[in-house]
């Protein structure tokens, strides 16, 4: 593809549009050299490091759903102990937003490599705590109000960590291969949901005394472990070359976040939106579904973590070919080829689950996991191109943070909420639907926007391949930029 460069300031002024500042000319600073070992580093780094931290992260939830409730919030009944067990769920979500900003300051503006080891290193103390935490029986209200703080510390550092990890793979990828190396990091979520789901599994065959008692804090210490080889593999890496690139010029004289909201406000909206089919189905389809199948329908606990894991490998397996497609075909017909899906197939789950039949549940969550496990992966090497270097950071922790707060945290109390208002599965399936059309929407917007088509503008900050897109073709022949 070639292009002309256009040094006239109304030309480069007109390439701002959603809300984003002013691209500066490629020119200014060369695309920086990356080296093909360290890149492959940095994507096995962000996938060991976010595979650990979503773990941490995920076995939460699982114990929310199972045991939680009955051990610090015995008071109230199994049904209402279960919807407080989901608050303090949603407690760590509602704090990753402050991570993101947090760490997105610092990672913006002294790098990125320090920023995720001290996430990784916050999120294994919270975690290892909440392993080591005396009950209600024991302490009393102590144990739920030190329950909701250690949750907050992993919100925070959960809010963190997501940013760092993305543009660590991302932004040591080689040219035209950004999505493909954000997958590297996305790809942490479904392993370690899956370790987090197989550590319970095989916890479930412990009597429910010895459970309950002390069996369930086992995954939570085991953390500790994980968190020493993550620390490893993250020592061993260097600085992005896009962040020395930026670190460079003239030091920036804003706040990151306040350039973010000043400029590029609009962006960020979007992306918020683009974000919730990413993370808040999973959440209604395992987290809500384990607590409404074991305590609604005939399954057992054992049984329908069974039928989680079974989806959580398929989803391994899946997911990264989300990151083939989105770079392989035009971004805006991969997007709707991922999503539109699960219209039809997040319906047929519930139904196929409600049957009480294993094998029909396992087929239907296995089929429903495909579509928003696809546009997963290709979500973070997306979101990773939509803001300049040096605000970067900031942008994607707070678009997915603020995404995951409001809708992913909230997901499986706002289902356990409709299901126990309603008394009908249906609504909760309307529910799902509503965030993948909200995705849809929001998604396909970015991608028509100048912010998109015009990504390759900015010095070091390379676009994917957009051979087979039209549309893309025609915005650089308008308002011209550096050939790719």
């Amino acid at each position: 593809m070639t292009a002309q460069i256009e040094s006239s300031s109304n030309e480069r002024a007109d390439m701002s549009n959603l809300g984003s500042a002013s691209i500066p000319d490629s020119d200014a600073t060369p695309a920086p050299k990356v080296d093909p070992k360290q890149g492959r580093r940095a994507g096995t780094a962000a996938f060991i490091g976010t595979t650990i931290e979503w773990f941490d992260f995920y076995i939460y939830g699982t114990a929310s759903a199972l045991v939680l409730g009955k051990l610090f919030f015995p008071e109230v009944s199994p049904a209402m102990g279960t919807l407080a067990a989901f608050a303090t769920f949603a407690v760590g979500f509602i704090a990753r937003p402050l991570g993101g900003i947090v760490f997105g300051h610092f990672g913006d503006k002294f790098g990125r490599k320090n920023t995720v080891i001290t996430t990784l290193l916050l999120m294994g103390a919270a975690t290892v705590g909440v392993g080591l935490l005396p009950t209600y029986e024991q302490i009393g209200f102590m144990a739920p109000i030190l329950l909701v703080l250690l949750r907050v510390i992993q919100g925070v550092a959960m809010g963190g960590e997501w940013g760092g990890a993305v543009l660590i793979a991302t932004e040591f990828a080689p040219p035209g291969k950004k999505i493909l190396y954000g997958a590297f990091a996305q790809q942490g979520s479904p392993v370690g949901n899956l370790l987090a789901t197989v550590s319970f599994l095989g916890l479930t065959y412990m009597s429910a005394e010895n459970f309950g008692a002390w069996g369930w804090r086992i995954p939570f210490l085991a953390s500790s472990v994980l968190i020493l080889v993550g620390l490893y593999i993250r020592l061993k890496i260097t600085e992005s070359p896009e962040m020395i690139a930026a670190t460079e010029k003239a030091p920036q004289k804003r706040t990151p976040i306040v350039e973010l909201l000043h400029n590029h406000w609009k962006v960020v909206s979007l992306a918020i939106g683009a974000v919730v089919a990413g993370v808040a189905i999973t959440y209604v389809k395992t987290t809500f579904a384990l607590s409404w199948a074991t305590t609604e329908l005939e399954f057992g606990r054992t049984q329908f973590l069974q039928v989680i894991t079974a989806a959580l490998i398929a989803q391994v397996i899946i997911q990264p070919f989300g990151a083939i497609l989105a770079s392989k075909v035009d971004a805006k017909k991969a997007i709707l080829m991922m999503l539109l899906p699960e219209l039809v197939l997040l319906p047929a789950m519930f139904l196929l689950i409600q049957t009480g039949n294993f094998w029909l549940a396992m087929f239907g969550m296995v089929l429903a996991t495909a579509p928003h496990a696809m546009y997963y992966a290709a979500l973070a090497g997306v979101l990773a191109q939509l803001f300049p270097t040096t605000i970067r950071y900031t942008g994607i922790s707070v678009a997915y943070q603020v995404s995951t707060a409001l809708f992913a945290g909230t997901a499986p109390f706002l289902s356990q909420a409709l299901l126990s208002a309603t008394g009908s599965i249906w609504v909760v399936v309307c529910l799902g639907l509503g965030y993948v059309l909200i995705s849809v929407v929001c998604m396909s917007l970015l991608l028509r926007g100048k912010s998109w088509i015009n990504r390759e503008g900015e010095a070091g900050h390379v676009a994917e391949a957009s051979t087979t897109s039209a549309s893309v073709s025609e915005a650089e022949e308008s308002a011209p930029t550096t050939s790719r």
